[in-house]
């Protein structure tokens, strides 16, 4: 017996979505997983909000100089948020979803390997417009008084993205997931002590601050500062060195990133 499909019902039509649908919703996905993960919570939005109303109300350090300690601590914490998503929060779920076999199964999906890594930055990009905005209502609350050019903080944002992003998938897909979470999170704790976020570099000997100075943490912090207490245009120094370390950075995840 022969059957017919009368015009305007429904077949089935099996097959991808366009990359765009798929991108938005892997994105989406990758937000939402981030967001209900109390310990990437804690790294990505708890330390930094503790560290700025501890140390702008207590002097733990003499972070001030002229004008109100917050001031300094601002724009360096703003830093440390880019860092602790881009980075480490990013390298630690990568290094797990390799380990686990959640990568390998992507890959196998109709969606391409650089929409999965785009669908990844696009989570850190939408994590870190959080993190700014309650960071910065908390600072301002605090007695903050930023200045300078939006464009120039946000250029410095997307490219510190970049810089971290690139270091965190190149530790994800070349370590095992346990060595990645032992030394993300050191490398965190490290270049929150030296990378002129709430401690000048000032303060280091000479010979010490020319080296951290040109760390990715120390460039960003430094370039944010510049623009945001004292009103400067594109620090282009601080944006060179950055665009270095988003260079290695995404060239050699490019090149060494495995999958399995």
């Amino acid at each position: 017996m022969t059957t017919t499909t009368a015009p305007g019902s429904h077949t089935p039509a099996p097959g991808a979505a366009p990359v765009g649908r798929m991108l938005l919703a892997q994105t989406a996905l990758e937000t939402r997983m981030l967001l209900r993960n109390g310990e990437q919570l804690l790294l990505t939005v708890v330390i930094p909000t503790v560290l700025l109303v501890l140390f702008s109300a207590v002097d733990v350090v003499d972070t001030a100089g002229p004008g109100k300690r917050v001031d300094f601590l601002a724009p360096g914490l703003l830093a440390l948020a880019v860092l602790s998503t881009a980075f480490t929060g990013q390298a630690i779920a990568t290094g797990f979803e390799r380990r686990y076999g959640v990568l390998k199964r992507l890959g196998a999906s109709p969606l391409p390997r650089w929409a999965l890594l785009t669908a990844k930055t696009g989570c850190v990009l939408v994590t870190e417009i959080l993190q700014v905005a309650l960071l910065s209502v908390i600072a301002l609350t605090l007695g903050w008084s930023p200045h300078g050019d939006p464009f120039s903080v946000a250029a410095l944002l997307l490219l510190g993205t970049a810089a971290f992003s690139g270091l965190g998938l190149l530790m994800a897909g070349t370590l095992r997931a346990e060595a990645t979470l032992a030394a993300a999170n050191l490398v965190f704790v490290l270049l929150l002590l030296t990378g002129g976020v709430v401690v000048p570099l000032e303060k280091f000997p000479s010979a010490v601050s020319g080296v951290l100075e040109l760390l990715p943490i120390s460039a960003l912090s430094d370039g944010l500062r510049q623009v945001l207490q004292q009103g400067a245009g594109l620090p282009w120094a601080d944006l060179g060195i950055l665009a270095g370390w988003a260079v290695l950075g995404l060239g050699a995840a490019a090149r060494f990133f495995r999958w399995e």
